[in-house]
């Protein structure tokens, strides 16, 4: 992936008094032209013991996967191997910190997805702790209220080795779901905490980069499931022409013809990714998903019925072969108004695709690489 350096009209640095109320200086980022992804937070965001932090490899798995994300902020750090060092990391920061500074970040990034993990310093400051859930909640309501359509990913923050201060952890975190619950569908609880041991802890308190590694395979596998936060807005599902793997990220496995057979008829199923001719569907400007050049993804027999056969056969211009991609990450056949689906939400090999009544669950969904 190339990268070019732009310069960016505003960045938030840090001022030396108060809350940390940030004021605009110039600076410079770097961006692709990429959906817009804010990782939030404190120290661990930034990457303290490890610049760059989860970063890194979250990154990695990004770009490895095919996405083009442009990491936005205000903070630069980390490695060559980070392709993008922008972020919103400040090390020592509260939750009423962040607070104070959310609403000019979100004007001068405007992110499409953020990656929020914040309240480690309240608990490790003693900071008003029994009403730290509150502040967490009146800054998701404020990021929701300046950013209505943002995917906002919220943490329940990794472990801490001190006995005091991870049972300051565990409460906080036990209050986290039911406040994310009640923040509408775009606002998604992430379980950071028991992804770690204090085996991955460098300090105590921050992750070494194993836990950083296994941050980002949480902070991955959460922006996977909901396909939107990897989308810009207004925009679903692959772009025409650019032949593309479809996987399913509740198995983790990619839509796949059986046995990589071409004979019209051919069973669709999940199969391991492995970015073979049979796994690469290229759609149309007509709405197709061709495979091998000259078959398309058909519903057997124009049917409308649940668990008709997802197959492939000769391309022909018909309802049985025209697709719409859907903000959710579901694949919507309009001529019967169903979606195409796992049987059964099976995530092992082999697993069949069908036609089914459209749900919402994660046998429905599909991402890009």
């Amino acid at each position: 992936m190339r990268w070019r350096l732009a310069r960016l009209g505003l960045a938030l640095t840090l001022a030396t008094v108060g809350l940390g109320v940030v004021t605009a200086t110039p600076a410079l980022a770097e961006s692709n032209g990429g959906v817009r992804v804010m990782p939030l937070g404190d120290s661990i965001t930034d990457g303290y013991n490890v610049p760059g932090g989860y970063r890194i490899n979250l990154w990695q798995r990004l770009a490895g996967g095919g996405y083009t994300v442009d990491f936005v902020g205000s903070g630069f750090n980390g490695p060559a191997g980070l392709g993008d060092h922008d972020h919103e990391g400040h090390s020592g920061w509260r939750i009423d910190q962040i607070d104070a500074n959310i609403v000019g970040w979100l004007g001068a990034y405007t992110p499409r997805t953020i990656l929020l993990h914040i309240g480690t310093n309240d608990m490790n400051q003693n900071y008003d702790i029994a009403n730290a859930p509150a502040r967490l909640s009146a800054l998701i309501d404020k990021i929701r209220a300046n950013a209505p359509d943002v995917e906002l990913f919220v943490a329940q923050i990794t472990p801490e080795t001190d006995a005091t201060l991870e049972s300051r952890v565990r409460a906080y975190n036990a209050a986290l779901p039911g406040i994310v619950a009640g923040k509408g569908a775009k606002t998604h609880l992430v379980d950071q905490h028991s992804a770690l041991t204090t085996a991955d802890l460098a300090d105590g308190v921050h992750p070494n980069q194993a836990g950083y590694d296994k941050m980002a395979a949480v902070w991955y596998s959460a922006l996977q499931s909901v396909p939107a936060s990897l989308q810009a807005p207004g925009t679903t599902g692959p772009p025409v022409g650019t032949p593309v793997s479809l996987r399913n990220p509740q198995s983790n496995r990619c839509m796949d013809v059986s046995g990589a057979s071409t004979t019209a008829g051919a069973q669709i199923h999940i199969w391991d990714c492995h970015g073979g001719t049979n796994q690469k569907w290229t759609r149309t400007a007509a709405n197709e998903l061709r495979v091998y050049g000259n078959r398309c993804l058909d519903v057997n027999g124009n049917g409308t019925a649940n668990g008709t056969k997802i197959q492939i056969w000769d391309c022909n211009g018909t309802g049985a072969q025209k697709f719409t991609f859907q903000a959710n990450g579901s694949i919507l056949v309009p001529a019967s108004g169903k979606c195409v689906d796992v049987t059964a939400s099976g995530t092992a090999n082999g697993t069949k695709v069908q036609l089914y009544t459209c749900n919402g669950t994660g046998a429905q969904r599909w991402t890009v690489g």
